[in-house]
C-alpha cells in the first residue's frame, strides 16, 4: 500500500486476465425473474443469491452489474441472503428501449423486490444504485426496512447539464453508441475508477463490457445516461429532500458512506447529503473510491454491517 498512487490507472496492455484476488461470484447461482413495470413493461431480472439469513438486496451502480460486489459476497453471505439483480440495461438482465429515470428505475426494484418475494428487506446501494434507492424511499418506504448509499451521485452538476443537452440531440446516443462500440472491453476499463487500480482485470472488463457489444446495450447504456443521470430529476429529488424536514426526516433509516476523494462522484456529495438529511447516519471512508466494496471492502463491512444488523 506505501507504493500505491491512488487512482492511477495503468495500461490496458498490461491488465491480467483473471484478477489479483479471487472472489466466489461466479459460483453463486444466476437466477431469472419476470420483472413487470408501466415504465418498461415485462422485463427478464437476472440476478445472483449467495449465503443464508434474512434478505439484503444489493444494487449496483453505473456502467457496473451484481458483479461489483463479488468482495463482499463472502463476509456478507454468512449473515445475510444476498440477492444481487442487474438492473434494466445492464448486466443481463433485459434492456428494453425505455426512459431509463431514477424513478422509473426505483419502480422496477421495488417491482424485483416482490417478484422475488423481499419487500421490505435491507439494501445496500452504490453509486448510481444508492440515488435509485433513495428514491424508492420516498416513493414506497415499505419497500426496505433500512439503506445503505455507498457514495451515490444526486446533485444537478455542470457536467450532468453538458451531457443530458448531448445525449438529447438528434444523433447524440448514436455517437456515444459508435464510441463504445469501437472498442467496449477497453472503455470499460478507462471509464471505472478505483483507489487501487491493480485490482482491475480483463475478466471484469469483460464482465462489464458485455452488454456494451449488442445494439440494445449501448442503446440502454446511453439512455441511462441520460435519462437516470438527467440533473433536472436530481434538482426535484434534492426539493423532495427539503420537504422531509418539515414531516419528521428520511422515512427509512439511511447511513451514507462516501470515500474521502474520488474522481467518479465528488466527495462533496456526503456532507451535502449529511446536512440535507440530518437523521441520516455519516461516515467517510479513507483510502476507497466510490466501489468501496471494491478497493476497500474491509472498511465498507466495519462500517455497513452493524446499521444493517439493526
Amino acid at each position: 500500500m506505501a507504493d500505491l498512487v491512488p487512482f492511477r490507472q495503468g495500461r490496458f496492455a498490461d491488465l491480467p486476465d483473471a484478477p489479483r484476488v479471487p472472489h466466489p461470484y461466479f459460483e453463486a447461482p444466476l437466477e431469472r425473474v419476470q420483472v413487470t413495470t408501466a415504465a418498461f413493461g415485462s422485463t427478464t431480472g437476472a440476478y445472483r443469491v449467495h449465503g443464508e439469513g434474512p434478505p439484503l438486496l444489493l444494487v449496483h451502480g453505473l456502467m457496473t452489474s451484481s458483479y461489483s460486489w463479488r468482495y463482499v459476497l463472502e463476509p456478507l453471505g454468512r449473515r445475510f441472503r444476498l440477492y444481487c439483480p442487474d438492473l434494466p440495461g445492464s448486466g443481463e438482465s433485459s434492456k428494453p428501449p425505455a426512459e431509463y429515470t431514477a424513478e422509473n428505475t426505483a419502480r422496477w426494484v421495488g417491482a424485483f423486490q416482490e417478484a422475488v418475494g423481499i419487500r421490505g428487506c435491507a439494501t445496500v446501494g452504490n453509486s448510481m444504485g444508492g440515488y435509485v434507492c433513495m428514491h424508492l424511499a420516498l416513493l414506497d418506504p415499505g419497500a426496505m426496512s433500512r439503506l445503505v448509499n455507498l457514495h451515490s451521485p444526486g446533485f444537478p452538476e455542470l457536467r450532468l447539464w453538458a451531457l443530458r443537452a448531448l445525449l438529447s440531440v438528434p444523433g447524440g446516443r448514436a455517437l456515444l453508441a459508435a464510441l463504445v462500440r469501437f472498442d467496449p472491453v477497453r472503455w470499460t476499463h478507462r471509464n471505472v475508477h478505483y483507489f487501487d487500480e491493480s485490482l482491475k482485470s480483463l475478466e471484469e472488463a469483460r464482465t462489464y463490457a458485455a452488454p456494451l457489444t449488442t445494439p440494445e446495450g449501448r442503446d440502454a447504456f446511453g439512455r441511462i445516461l441520460r435519462d437516470t443521470m438527467n440533473p433536472g430529476e436530481m434538482g426535484r429529488f434534492q426539493s423532495a429532500l427539503a420537504g422531509l424536514r418539515d414531516v419528521g426526516g428520511f422515512p427509512i433509516p439511511l447511513q451514507l458512506l462516501y470515500a474521502e476523494r474520488d474522481p467518479m462522484v465528488p466527495a462533496s456529495f456526503g456532507p451535502r447529503f449529511a446536512t440535507a438529511i440530518p437523521d441520516a447516519e455519516f461516515a467517510v471512508l479513507k483510502d476507497a473510491s466510490h466501489f468501496a466494496h471494491v478497493d476497500a471492502p474491509e472498511a465498507f463491512l466495519e462500517a455497513a454491517v452493524p446499521f444493517l444488523s439493526g
